[in-house]
């Protein structure tokens, strides 16, 4: 049964930018993923948008542990970094290039 979407979860579009950054963080271990990276970044952004605590996820989220370690991985190797990079060059494009584009 396939879930029903949340305000958080990402577009296709927006998946599209970020699935190649997510690509390059693979695991250690080599093992193809359990859960979708798409599924895991969806709870990340559930999480960051409610405030709620990691074991707090809802159930048809991936589980909070996988989803945590997953995020904390990201950060050391650096992968959020990258994807804000390409996310603000992104913006610049829309913007005409400005640096503080007005509201």
């Amino acid at each position: 049964m396939e879930r029903q979407p949340y305000d958080t979860d990402l577009t296709d579009n927006e998946w599209a930018l970020l699935d190649p950054i997510l690509k390059e963080a693979k695991s250690k271990r080599g093992r193809p993923p359990v859960v979708p990276r798409r599924e895991i970044v969806n709870a990340i952004l559930y999480r960051l948008r409610t405030g709620c605590q990691w074991r707090s996820l809802p159930h048809d989220l991936p589980n909070w542990s996988n989803v945590s370690k997953t995020y904390r991985r990201w950060i050391r190797n650096g992968c959020w970094e990258r994807a804000h990079d390409l996310l603000c060059r992104e913006v610049r494009k829309k913007t005409g290039g400005k640096r503080n584009p007005a509201p």
